[in-house]
């Protein structure tokens, strides 16, 4: 991305990403190399040599400049403090400097101040249909003082109505119906828009007495012109006389509203103009300005921090449900028929708003991004636009937000910007000076007119010149007219060749600026962009075989690695054999593959002979002879078997073990005896060959010939004992199938012999 960025001055370099640094070193390009190439991840800066200190990353910083803690008091308290004393978030301002693409995080601590000042200001619709709830209200200060006293000990409480636009279809203009709208005999008063009847006040009792002298009033179609009197309740606060607190809206009505576009029925085409209008605390622009949207009206509550409470009847609370969706910190309550469930129901309504908190922040400058985290109570935490709110909070309860700002650009003056951070429906904000890093500081140490820069044509900043307008080249050596000149363009070519900077790069005022690749890691470079760094002998599908580094089409190799390519090493490691010595003795290491110069051995480490002898075949007769005087070699060991030096111990166990720096063999061979004889092979680093033996062979016993008699004697015996008993056995068997058999054939004979008796008594009796 740094190098992408194509940046020509170390301010473009850091807007390019947070990992970008400039290399502010003067002679850190190398020839052919553009301005641009200064400008590149922090580490490959430091990899092309570039000192830390000369690399310039400015990075993003936070200072808290007002930190007052959160107010913790509880209600009854001696010490009454003025509501702008009552501190429920913390910090309350603070500085980010923002760098592009690094965020700067801080937390934000929110705590609900138990005692809080609260205004409430009831709006009522006083349409003939609300007669009933009317006579319920007028009682409504005092009862409500006395609930209220159980939440805080500061609260006021104001009154307003409204009917609807005083223009038709909306009303009836006949001059009879203006005075008294209702039919029959009731005494109605005139039709209006909206009416501030009480600002706000401590006292109760005013309440009671003016509310009493209200009448009921009258319209023509069902919806109610609600719309006009929340805008005007919102933005008259000097009429209505708002502190800096929580300030609550209780909405009654029993019908539907109307809103934007709805005045066109009465000729009204001029949309809500958001200002307020209260001329003896009466609105006089109904008949002017068109019903608020919805959105208007989200804009204005959210600003002026009030907190909707809509107390309407069970038909319409489908709808106010769906219009408390898109208005933030608001409740819906069912109201009975007459309101006389109204103080509870605003009492639920306010615990419900006020255990939710929702922090919104204020219009963001251009390519700024901000997001939420919350710590939320019972270790619930949540991130996006879940991160912005805590819900259940009771009064004293403390809940944390982090908060991240990034900047994605600078802004296009490089001027500070203000943005504010508060919790939805409270006065408090959290104030944020946004101040950018656009540039480094050492443009601010920039030389002007440097001779550095051709006789004065540009600023010497950051290693490099920055030209006046009309002047470019590395050191702004030429003007924009001479940039096509042919006679530019002899400097960039090499002798005998056509090609203009070897066709890798553009002939910029007599100078070669070399192209740049698509893939950022491959450079051209040189005087004529005759040189690159990926164009060189490869090893295992890589440049120098991933052991040198690339440098105008030639590898240089890194340590124990030579060759076109780096693909030799000069590493011995792998050629060493299992006796310690490299290629067995018997062959060259060559780039860490042994070369076996015996015909007779190969393999990896030239230790493979399939026509050899093993190391103890090889010397089992020269040790037989030398040690116990026999053998194939007896009669010539003098003269071909003393090529070793000799070792005679007393046991297997005095044997030289494993471990010892000369290569060792075990050796266990058969002499002419039958005997077993051991002993050990080896080859010290001087050449010398040291045969230790253990002195007595291990021969074996002749046989023990009383046994083997008596077992054979023992054998014979059982074998015919056992024939005996089977041949017993199988007697048996035989004469008990025999005996059986002779049972059978007595038992016919008798059952003949009875047979033929009864039939000679049969004949005689039927004669």
């Amino acid at each position: 991305d740094c190098i992408k960025a194509n940046a020509k001055s170390c301010g473009e370099c850091i807007q390019a990403g947070p990992n970008c640094g400039w290399c502010k070193k003067t002679d850190f390009l190398q020839e052919g190399e553009p301005t641009s190439a200064r400008c590149d991840d922090l580490a490959a800066l430091k990899s092309k040599g570039c000192p830390v200190e000369d690399i310039e990353n400015p990075r993003g910083s936070k200072q808290v400049l007002e930190d007052r803690e959160v107010t913790n008091r509880k209600i009854g308290a001696a010490e009454k403090l003025k509501p702008e004393a009552i501190t429920q978030i913390q910090p309350q301002k603070l500085v980010l400097k923002l760098r592009v693409g690094e965020p700067q995080t801080f937390s934000l601590k929110f705590k609900r101040a138990e005692d809080y000042p609260i205004d409430l200001y009831y709006l009522m619709d006083l349409s003939y249909s609300m007669k009933d709830d009317l006579e319920n209200v007028k009682s409504l200060g005092t009862a409500l003082m006395l609930e209220m006293e159980k939440i805080t000990s500061d609260f006021r409480i104001g009154f307003g109505s409204f009917v609807e636009k005083t223009v038709m279809p909306y009303i009836s203009t006949t001059p009879a119906k203006l005075r008294n709208p209702c039919t029959g005999d009731q005494n109605c008063t005139s039709p209006f828009s909206y009416k501030n009847v009480l600002s706000l006040t401590s006292e109760g009792n005013k309440f009671n007495e003016l509310v009493g002298k209200q009448h009921i009033s009258g319209n023509l179609d069902s919806p109610e012109g609600g719309f006009d009197a929340i805008m005007q309740v919102a933005v008259c606060g000097e009429q209505i006389g708002w502190r800096n607190v929580t300030r609550l809206l209780v909405f009654s009505t029993d019908a539907g509203f109307h809103f934007a576009g709805d005045g066109k029925l009465g000729g009204i085409v001029l949309p809500n103009d958001g200002k307020c209008h209260l001329e003896n605390n009466v609105y006089t622009m109904s008949h002017y300005y068109d019903y608020p949207s919805i959105a208007h009206l989200v804009q204005k509550l959210s600003e002026n921090n009030i907190q909707t409470i809509f107390a309407v009847t069970e038909e319409f609370q489908a709808v106010y449900k769906e219009l408390k969706n898109l208005i933030p910190k608001s409740a819906v309550g069912t109201l009975s028929s007459n309101s006389s469930n109204v103080i509870q129901l605003i009492i639920d309504a306010y615990n419900s708003l006020s255990s939710e908190v929702i922090l919104e922040n204020s219009k963001l400058p251009k390519g700024v991004i901000i997001s939420y985290k919350s710590f939320c109570k019972n270790g619930v935490n949540d991130t996006q636009e879940d991160g912005r709110k805590c819900s259940n909070i009771s009064i004293g309860d403390e809940v944390k937000f982090e908060i991240s700002v990034t900047a994605n650009e600078c802004p296009k003056k490089g001027q500070n910007e203000t943005i504010k951070i508060k919790p939805l429906g409270f006065t408090e904000e959290v104030e944020i000076n946004l101040q950018f890093i656009c540039e480094c500081q050492c443009q601010s140490e920039g030389e002007p007119n440097s001779p550095a820069c051709h006789e004065g044509n540009g600023t010497f900043e950051c290693g490099a010149c920055r030209c006046n307008e009309g002047r470019i080249g590395r050191l702004c050596e030429c003007s924009t007219d001479e940039v096509n000149s042919e006679d530019m363009d002899a400097y960039c070519r090499r002798e005998n060749s056509t090609e203009i900077c070897s066709n890798n790069g553009e002939c910029i005022c007599g100078q070669c600026v070399c192209k740049k690749r698509e893939n950022t890691n491959e450079v051209y470079s040189g005087k004529y962009c005759e040189c690159d760094n990926f164009n060189c002998d490869r090893s295992n599908g890589l440049i120098c075989g991933g052991n040198g580094i690339c440098k105008c089409r030639v590898c240089e190799c890194f340590p124990n690695f030579t060759g076109s390519a780096c693909d030799c090493s000069l590493d011995t490691f792998p050629c060493m054999a299992s006796n310690g010595q490299i290629c067995n003795g018997r062959g060259t290491c060559e780039c860490g593959t042994c070369n076996c110069t015996d015909p007779k051995f190969q393999g990896p480490t030239c230790e493979m002979c399939q026509t050899c002898l093993g190391v103890c075949a090889e010397h089992k007769d020269c040790v037989q002879c030398r040690a116990f005087d026999k053998g194939e070699k007896k009669e010539t060991c003098s003269q071909e078997c003393m090529h070793f030096n000799m070792t005679r111990v007393e046991s297997r166990d005095k044997l030289p073990q494993p471990g010892q720096p000369d290569p060792l063999s075990h050796c266990k061979e058969k002499d002419v005896d039958d005997c077993w004889f051991y002993f050990t092979y080896s080859v010290n680093s001087n050449g010398e060959a040291n045969v230790h033996v253990v002195e007595t062979p291990e021969c074996p016993s002749g046989p023990d010939i009383i046994p083997i008699v008596a077992g054979v004697v023992a054998g014979i015996v059982l074998i015919g004992l056992a024939l005996l008993l089977i041949w017993k056995l199988l007697m048996i068997i035989h004469d008990r199938r025999e005996f059986a058999k002779f049972e059978k054939e007595k038992m016919n004979a008798k059952w003949d012999t009875v047979s033929q008796e009864a039939f000679i008594c049969i004949k005689a009796t039927v004669v």
